[in-house]
């Protein structure tokens, strides 16, 4: 039986990223003490790059794509700054250090190079805008929950599209 396979694991980047939480949670077994804050925050931090490429690559829209690119590459600094710490406080050796740096370079090097990609990208505009009949569409809702939308504002529960105004925009 094959196990599923989600668009995200066939990036390297994200398979780079795998191998840097990997390497990062062996090396942290062997931090304790007054290296454990650091070490909670380097998990933390590099867990956070492969939980944000995966969740970027499931966006639909292509900014919102590149905006959690950026924040996977933001925790990949974060990474490196955080082996910085180690490194000058004995809880991690230089060499170590430099070759897991070597790892996030890629990383930030591959992650750069898609956000850029994709925050390039003008996307398609929806040309058409559906307009909602408040009186007609919500009338049951102002009964069940006894309370009026805003005149000229469209409500907010159980309406599917983009809220622009007094319409929803709705893609084709």
């Amino acid at each position: 039986m094959n196990d599923p396979i989600f668009d995200h694991n066939r990036l390297d980047v994200y398979r780079l990223s795998i191998e840097y939480v990997s390497a990062a949670f062996e090396i942290s077994k062997t931090l304790s003490g007054l290296h454990r804050h650091a070490r909670d925050q380097w998990l933390r931090a590099a867990q956070s790059i492969p939980l944000n490429i995966a969740e970027g690559n499931g966006k639909r829209s292509l900014k919102d794509r590149a905006r959690f690119l950026d924040i996977a590459r933001g925790s990949a600094f974060e990474c490196a700054a955080i082996q910085d710490v180690l490194a000058v406080s004995g809880g991690l050796d230089n060499k170590t250090s430099r070759d897991m740096k070597l790892k996030l370079k890629r990383v930030v090097s591959m992650l750069t190079r898609m956000a850029i990609k994709f925050d390039g990208v003008k996307e398609p505009s929806y040309n058409y805008l559906v307009a909602i009949d408040y009186e007609h569409e919500h009338r049951e809702a102002e009964h069940e929950h006894e309370r009026k939308p805003e005149p000229g504002r469209a409500p907010k529960d159980g309406l599917r599209g983009f809220t622009n105004g007094n319409s929803i925009v709705c893609p084709r």
